[in-house]
This record gives structure tokens, C-alpha cells and sequence, in this order.
């Protein structure tokens, strides 16, 4: 299919009414101005939540870049200005009840993270899918959405687990999702999600103020591009200490491996297996034209909430470069990669035959498919039957050519080049898919 010269939509009005709402607080005095400035936020919050243990304080490291790059890049506007103060002290906080835990209970820090089966691919190569039908089969643990956008509990969990009070991190996700449907429904339509449903671990990662989740919402180059720069063991290691308290709060066995997957591994394999050796992998592959493209549109939708002047090129060049580095990254670090600790599978081969492909994984972790089934049946069923609005992109949107793309990834438009990945017939997807 050939790229149109479409135009990116717009947000919704509802914040540009926001957005004027919250100058209007500001000129009476209502709401405050934004602060970039580590020190006094990690004072604030301290003193808020009477507690001052923030942790391994490489964070601080990540976060004075993020801050300084928002400030001076992002152009946010003042709903994102609000927003962003909101997401930093949500995860300040998160540290300081973080180990408020790990010393209220020991146990946590000593539960084993064995085996993890880590689904690695680009953004928008159907890993979502994957990762959603292994978390149907019971002989995996999973993280739910509400536990990445708020790993950790509040401090009366107990009397949670003993069943006199209910757990209010679910509220505040249903909360979270409903705004976010009503910022922009697209996102949402991108990528649907619900409270319980299994998510990916960028949120724990983000919790070290690392990672692209930062950079899918706000333009923060100078930042991104320190992270690329940087070993994200520290972040990696926080983030294998959220999964055992999150194992923890849901009275999980350690004896199930996690079931996990976000793009961001791409970057940083040298962490993921310096945190967790004994990972086995899953590389996810898609056409880079809709990998790019997708990606693009994703950021768009998210950006476009955040700051008023966001211009689609730029979006497009950057996830083009983002996208181009992931797969190089992930390229390379395969040649040293032992055969039998990955496997590839291709997104039409799951469009294809996914009974065929989930086979081909089980084989690869040892597990019978039989008991996974029905589970997975399940999951595929409720899918289709929910009425999704479908994702419609392309690349002229975002000043990009299909030819520029294929030439960029010429390396990888050849699979026998890079991966043993067995797309069937097929090989790699010729066209934009734009509805996916």
C-alpha cells in the first residue's frame, strides 16, 4: 500500500480545556508552578509522606537529566506541566514506600526471580499479543496493569491482604485510564488496556526516572539520548526488586516464572541478562515500515497532550533513529547470544497461524501447549469480539518515505542476516499495514 499525504489528527478539546483551566488556577493562586528542581522535590515529597529512604540514589542521576530536558525541551504546556509534576512525585513516593517495605518485610528482597520468559521486540511488533497470551496460561506470573502504574503498595496493604480493606490501587488505575481515554481515546484504541489486564514492565523501569516512557510522551532528546549512553543495571536491578515485592503483594509462588516484555530491552540486553541470566527470550519482528510507523503514531498521540507546538516530522525522525538503534542494538548483542536462550517469531506468522507459532514457543520453553489452550482460545475470543477502534497511520504523516525506511533497515529486511526467524512464505511484510 502506498504512504498518503495524511494529516496526524489533533488532540481532543478537552485538553485544550484543561489546559485553560489550569493557567486560570495558576493566575489565582489555586495551583502551583511547576518545580525543576531535584533537591526541593525530593524534599517535598519526604516531608509530605514523613519518610526520607529514596534508595539506590543512581536515580538521582537520570532524574536531574529528565528534569533539566523537560524543562529546557519539552515545550510542555501547563496541563503537562501538571501532569509531569504529578507522574514524578507518584514515583517519588513509590521509592520511598518501596523500601518502607523491603524493611517491613524482609522476606520480599530474598524472593528468587527464576527462569523469566522476556518477550523482546520493537515497538508495535505484536508483542502485546505474545506477552497476553502466555499471561492466560496459569503456569506463568504476570504483572496486571494497575501493578505498573503503581507497583507498590500503600502502606495499609495488610490490612488488604487480610481482607478488611480493599486494595485502592485498582481505583486509581481505572481513574488514570478513564482520563486518559478522555486526553486522547486513541491511545487507548493503540494500545488497549483495562486494570487487570496483563501489562509490560516499563512502569517499573520508569521508576528509576528511566526509559522511554519519558520520551513516548514528552520531547526529551537530551535525555533520551543519555539513557542510550548509560548501563541501566541500576534501573534493572530496581526494577527485579519491584517485580519480588509485586510477587509478594499478589501471595505469588516464586516457583512460577514471570511471563514480561517491553521495548526498552532492546537497548539494554547487557542488563536485562546481567539482572536476570537465566532470561530465555522471545525476539518479536514485524516490517520496519510498520514498526516505524506505528511507533510514530504512537508517540504522536501521546506528545500531542503534553505540548502545543509538537511537530510531526520531528516525531517521525526521531522514532525512525529510535527504532534504527533499537534493532542495531538488539542485532549486535545476538551474535554472542546463545541459540538455545532465544527464539524468533514474526508478526504475520502469528496473524498466519498463531496456534502453530504458540507451539513453537512452548517447544522452546519445554512446556506442554495443551494446558495453555483454551486459556489462550479465551483471550483471542474476547479480543475480537470487543469493539476496537483500529489504529490508522502511515508514514507520510510524519515526513517519512517507505523507501527511506526500507533502505534503513536494509539489514534487517533480511531475516537470514539477522535472526533464524521463520516467517513461513511470506518473509518480511512488504507494505505499510496501516490498520493494526
Amino acid at each position: 500500500m502506498q504512504d498518503q499525504p495524511l494529516v496526524p489528527p489533533r488532540r481532543t478539546r478537552f485538553i485544550d480545556i484543561l489546559d485553560a483551566g489550569v493557567r486560570a488556577g495558576r493566575r489565582l493562586g489555586l495551583v502551583d508552578p511547576a518545580c525543576w528542581n531535584r533537591e526541593a522535590l525530593l524534599e517535598q515529597v519526604a516531608e509530605e509522606y514523613g519518610l526520607d529512604d529514596f534508595g539506590d540514589y543512581w536515580f538521582t542521576r537520570p532524574l536531574d537529566m529528565l528534569l533539566d530536558s523537560a524543562r529546557a525541551e519539552a515545550g510542555l504546556n501547563a496541563a503537562g506541566e501538571l501532569s509531569g509534576m504529578k507522574t514524578i512525585h507518584h514515583l517519588l513516593r513509590d521509592r520511598l514506600y518501596a523500601q518502607m517495605w523491603f524493611k517491613r518485610h524482609t522476606e520480599i528482597l530474598a524472593r528468587p526471580i527464576r527462569n523469566p520468559v522476556v518477550i523482546v521486540g520493537p515497538m508495535r511488533s505484536g508483542t502485546t499479543r505474545l506477552h497476553r497470551l502466555l499471561a492466560s496460561d496459569d503456569r506463568f506470573a504476570h504483572l496486571r496493569s494497575f501493578e505498573t502504574i503503581s507497583p507498590v503498595p500503600r502502606p495499609d496493604f495488610e490490612e488488604v491482604l487480610a481482607g478488611h480493606r480493599e486494595d485502592f490501587r485498582p481505583v486509581l488505575a481505572k481513574r488514570i485510564l478513564r482520563g486518559a481515554r478522555l486526553a486522547n481515546p486513541r491511545t487507548l484504541s493503540i494500545h488497549p488496556t483495562g486494570p487487570y489486564e496483563p501489562e509490560e514492565e516499563l512502569g517499573l523501569i520508569a521508576a528509576s526516572f528511566y526509559g522511554m516512557k519519558f520520551e513516548a510522551q514528552w520531547r526529551v532528546p537530551t535525555f533520551a539520548r543519555w539513557c542510550e549512553g548509560e548501563s541501566a543495571v541500576p534501573a534493572y536491578r530496581h526494577m527485579a526488586n519491584l517485580l519480588r515485592l509485586i510477587g509478594w503483594s499478589q501471595q505469588e509462588s516464586s516457583l512460577r516464572p514471570w511471563v514480561l516484555k517491553t521495548p526498552q530491552h532492546m537497548l539494554d540486553l547487557p542488563a536485562l541478562l546481567e539482572v536476570f541470566p537465566d532470561a530465555r527470550l522471545i525476539f518479536t519482528h514485524r516490517d520496519p515500515q510498520s514498526i516505524v510507523g506505528s511507533a510514530a503514531s504512537l508517540a504522536w498521540n501521546q506528545t500531542i497532550i503534553y505540548a502545543d507546538d509538537v511537530n510531526p516530522q520531528t516525531i517521525g525522525r526521531e522514532w525512525l533513529r529510535k527504532t534504527d538503534l533499537m534493532v542495531s542494538r538488539m542485532s549486535e548483542f545476538r551474535k554472542d547470544l546463545p541459540a538455545a536462550q532465544a527464539i524468533d517469531i514474526h508478526f504475520d506468522e502469528m496473524d498466519n497461524d498463531w496456534r502453530s507459532a504458540m507451539e513453537r514457543v512452548y517447544q522452546f520453553l519445554g512446556l506442554d501447549i495443551e494446558p495453555a489452550l483454551q486459556g489462550m482460545a479465551a483471550y483471542l475470543d474476547r479480543t475480537a469480539a470487543s469493539k476496537r477502534t483500529p489504529h490508522s497511520y502511515s508514514l507520510a504523516e510524519f515526513g517519512l518515505r517507505s523507501d527511506e525506511v526500507q533502505e534503513r533497515f536494509g539489514f534487517y529486511n533480511r531475516p537470514s542476516d539477522v535472526t533464524n526467524v521463520k516467517p513461513g512464505n511470506t518473509g518480511w511484510a512488504s507494505d505499510v499495514r496501516q490498520n493494526s
